[in-house]
């Protein structure tokens, strides 16, 4: 038996028995992952993450009721996903609506006592 070669055996296993060297198909996304980690935009990355999609996901699980996903597969979850994320924009856009035509209407009718002299502008808020 040489020598050499089990002494770097030994180096390499330690105190083990044996030692189980695993390469996964996924190496090109690990790599590219750990590329990402590694790079200088990260924290410009992870402060548009935090302030968009994490929020969103908060918002979706803990006052939409997303809380558990009873699907089976990734494409029904992605599809939950995908329509409680809608439903929370719809409700946004209509509350955006209603505030902004309630605006609307306000500034009209302020104007509307304006022209007519029934209300002096510097008094109003």
């Amino acid at each position: 038996m040489n020598t050499n070669h089990f002494n770097y055996k030994q180096k390499c296993i330690g105190k083990g028995l044996e030692k189980k060297i695993r390469i996964t198909v996924y190496v090109d996304e690990y790599e590219l992952n750990n590329k990402r980690v590694k790079s200088k935009l990260r924290p410009y990355i992870k402060g548009k993450r935090q302030s968009s999609v994490e929020p969103g996901f908060g918002i979706l699980t803990q006052f939409m009721g997303l809380r558990k996903i009873n699907t089976i597969g990734i494409k029904q979850a992605n599809k939950l996903m995908h329509m409680s994320a809608t439903a929370y924009k719809l409700k946004k856009f209509l509350t955006k609506k209603a505030e902004t035509v309630s605006n609307r209407a306000r500034n009209q009718f302020s104007v509307f006592w304006v022209q007519f002299g029934l209300v002096n502008p510097i008094l109003r808020s």
